[in-house]
């Protein structure tokens, strides 16, 4: 179908808005709520919100983002200690958690093109004028990936366009090889990790990773500083720890990594790398780009820089040393408790951290500085007399970048307590201008839609929920996101709730959700504006208020629509759980699993023939001589009996539930403290029963049979992801234990939910 024309996405839009106006005037104010406790909550939110300030936030943005403040930094450290004594000083029970961390750092690096002519990649990330912190970048460390191999590797290069699985399935049918050779990868299209691993995987001796033009620099707008692009010779630091393996500690895990914490060697450590990796910015890239040889590269290959792309092997030919200081370091985790005047042993817990690359204004201090409003507007309400009904946990969490270690080794030590206590977990990391972005556990979709729909956007035209939908109807019809948008777009279109996004890794949601089984939630705003100087030595202070958020405005926003869920679930007479939304997300996810074995089925009988025919090598042109794709196994048929009969079951224990959850809210009476206490129990352990004691296959620290990330997505969200990376993987003869395993997990948790409706009963 062809892109709709943006004058019909406006009509369309516009034709909706009352259908927007409509659902929200039927959805309940406050899911768990009663009419009495939701007037009494209404208030506390008002006052909540007089109490946030922008012009705080861009105070302590501006300290905090000051000097550098990796891991290990004496500014990271200053950080923990200025926000622990404000959180005090704001009424907190507050403490530094301190971990320690196999954090390696460069002693020694260098990158050279030694064939067919000299170059020295130059590694550096010059002054902007205009910037005041890239004028002063002392002690910033060089840029690197951390957790790749030391090494000193001299061969020839080969372009491999993302280094996702499709790209090395691309060059096998062009017959090119990066065995033995140094792969050079761009950013985009998977996480950054996934690129040396998988390189390694197809025999590389290194990997060089660079960002392209045509992703996020001048192609995708005007470079920093007339704009949010990537400049040429800025570079995206990041971590290429295998974690999709599991997070935190490459020595420790599942344990905190406190000071006498058994300890792996490193040689033994699974989330390490075995190449060295090295990131490098377009500048330094092109060199070694336009000395390949070789095929031409296809289109799908091709970048914007203004050059012809080739694929190599060689004659470029490139020297990579790399020398890293393995040594353990602090993190610093800042952690403060509002305890519960009713419930104090449900703990609602919201996190952020505070460790940068470099500066890290907008990744992660943005984010960090709104959750510092919602905290001091917080205590503000104690002081006054308010008490939360159950306990508050706020979390200022060190080490993110370098593999969520702060809140992992956080959640690995307290994972007993967190299975007692925890109700949920929300996130966010950096904050930008433009719609709400919420992904999470679909059982707290409901109380995401009704916050948005009561926080107003920095415009005042609308509320956020009004124009995220309306976002997501225009993006989605016009093409973005796929079927899977569109699909979306005409669900909001017939009066639809906005979904949430199921979460995958990249943040520190990790631990709590798909470890744990904390029902959790990641929220933020942005637009579709190139991240130019994400992990680079500009993530600055400077450039953040002059391209992204330039009076904090949209910090504000994210205070109020975080601050208002944590209110909510720390206040609700019932927890604030709906189920059907997740029964209906369950049904979703055995429908594709069950569509993907079918087209899966389809394109292999397909493939089949036109290779009989001989139709790839007759239908190649001239410039692409690409050959057939291999041969593989016709696809069985596969029994999803059990899975489907499963969602069936947890669409019927849903409904049912949230059926006595609003009958019991219309009347309360018959709710007592202890009552209420034993529903919640019920309530807040659901998640859990979604957990797997083995984990899943090969990677046991991931426990959740729904929501995981993916072995070669990285950030992104495989759902259902034993029984759909089985099919994906072709292994055939492990299906049917896949499924048996997420069909017990399902029954598992629809037992809680009916044991729920027994007590309300």
């Amino acid at each position: 179908m062809k892109p709709l024309t943006s004058r019909l996405l406006v009509c369309l839009v516009a034709s909706a808005l009352p259908a927007f106006v409509a659902l929200a005037a039927d959805v309940p104010a406050m899911q768990g709520f009663t009419a009495a406790s939701a007037t009494t909550e209404a208030a506390v939110e008002a006052r909540f919100d007089a109490r946030l300030s922008a012009k705080e936030m861009k105070a302590w943005l501006e300290r905090m983002s000051s000097a550098p403040n990796q891991i290990g930094s004496p500014h990271d450290k200053a950080n923990a200690e200025f926000m622990l004594e404000q959180f005090r000083a704001w009424g907190w029970d507050a403490d530094i958690e301190t971990f320690y961390v196999l954090y390696p750092t460069p002693k020694h690096e260098l990158l050279e093109l030694v064939a067919p002519h000299h170059f020295r990649a130059s590694l550096t990330e010059p002054p902007i004028a205009g910037d005041r912190s890239s004028q002063h970048p002392v002690g910033a460390l060089p840029p690197y990936n951390v957790y790749g191999a030391d090494g000193d590797v001299t061969a020839e290069v080969v372009y491999v366009n993302y280094g996702m699985p499709a790209d090395y399935k691309a060059l096998e049918r062009r017959g090119v090889s990066v065995k033995g050779k140094i792969a050079i990868a761009r950013y985009g299209s998977g996480w950054r990790g996934l690129k040396p691993k998988l390189a390694y995987e197809h025999g590389a001796v290194g990997c060089l990773i660079y960002s392209d033009p045509a992703d996020d620099g001048y192609a995708a707008a005007d470079t920093y500083p007339a704009g949010a692009g990537r400049p040429a010779q800025s570079l995206q630091r990041g971590s290429v720890a295998d974690m999709p393996i599991y997070s935190g500690d490459p020595l420790t895990p599942g344990v905190g990594a406190t000071k006498d914490a058994p300890r792996l060697k490193r040689e033994d450590a699974k989330t390490i790398l075995k190449i060295p990796v090295l990131p490098i910015s377009y500048a330094d890239a092109r060199p070694f780009l336009e000395a390949l040889g070789g095929l031409r590269a296809p289109t799908k290959f091709r970048g914007g820089l203004p050059m012809t792309y080739h694929l190599g092997p060689g004659p470029a030919k490139a020297h990579l040393v790399i020398e890293s200081d393995w040594s353990l370091r602090p993190v610093y985790d800042v952690i403060a408790k509002l305890k519960g005047s009713e419930f104090p042993d449900e703990w609602v817990i919201r996190g952020n951290h505070h460790d940068g690359w470099v500066f890290g204004a907008d990744d992660p201090l943005s984010g960090n500085v709104a959750m510092m409003g919602e905290m001091k507007a917080l205590g503000a309400l104690a002081a006054e007399g308010w008490k939360p009904r159950r306990t508050i946990i706020y979390a200022s969490w060190d080490g993110e970048e370098a593999g969520l270690l702060g809140s992992t080794e956080w959640a690995e030590t307290h994972a007993e307590e967190l299975a007692k206590h925890a109700v949920a977990y929300l996130n966010s990391d950096s904050n930008s201008s433009g719609f709400l972005y919420a992904g999470g556990s679909h059982s707290l979709q409901r109380l995401v839609a009704e916050v948005a729909a009561g926080v107003k956007d920095p415009a005042g035209t609308a509320t956020v929920l009004a124009k995220t939908r309306a976002q997501s109807i225009v993006d989605g019809l016009g093409g973005g996101g796929g079927e899977d948008g569109r699909r979306v777009a005409e669900e909001l279109l017939a009066g639809g709730e906005l979904p949430l996004d199921p979460l995958g890794s990249g943040s520190d949601f990790t631990p709590f959700l798909q470890h744990l089984g904390v029902a959790s939630l990641n929220l933020g705003f942005g637009d579709s504006e190139p991240g130019g100087v994400y992990h680079s030595i500009y993530d600055t202070f400077d450039h953040y208020i002059k391209v992204q958020d330039p009076e904090l405005a949209f910090g504000v926003t994210l205070a109020e629509t975080a601050g208002h869920t944590i209110l909510r679930l720390a206040g609700a007479d019932l927890l604030p759980f709906r189920q059907q939304e997740f029964a209906t997300s369950v049904s979703r996810y055995v429908e594709e699993v069950d569509a993907l074995a079918v087209h899966m089925r389809a394109q292999t009988a397909e493939n089949d023939k036109l290779i009989e025919q001989r139709i790839f090598e007759l239908g190649a042109e001239r410039g692409d001589p690409v050959g057939p794709p291999p041969h593989e196994a016709p696809v069985p048929f596969l029994n999803l009996a059990p899975l489907r009969n499963a969602a069936a079951a947890l669409a019927t224990s849903a409904r049912a539930l949230d059926e006595r959850y609003a009958a019991a809210i219309a009347s309360p009476s018959a709710l007592s403290h202890e009552r209420l206490a034993a529903i919640n129990a019920d309530l807040r352990r659901a998640e859990q029963a979604l957990l797997s004691s083995n984990g899943l296959p090969g990677r046991g620290w991931y426990r959740h049979m729904v929501y995981a990330p993916g072995l070669y997505t990285g950030y992104g969200a495989k759902t259902l992801p034993s029984v759909r990376e089985a099919i994906e993987e072709r292994h055939w003869g492990e299906v049917a234990d896949d499924v048996a395993s997420t069909a017990a997990a399902l029954d598992a948790y629809r037992a809680v939910l009916d044991a729920a409706v027994a007590k309300l009963n």
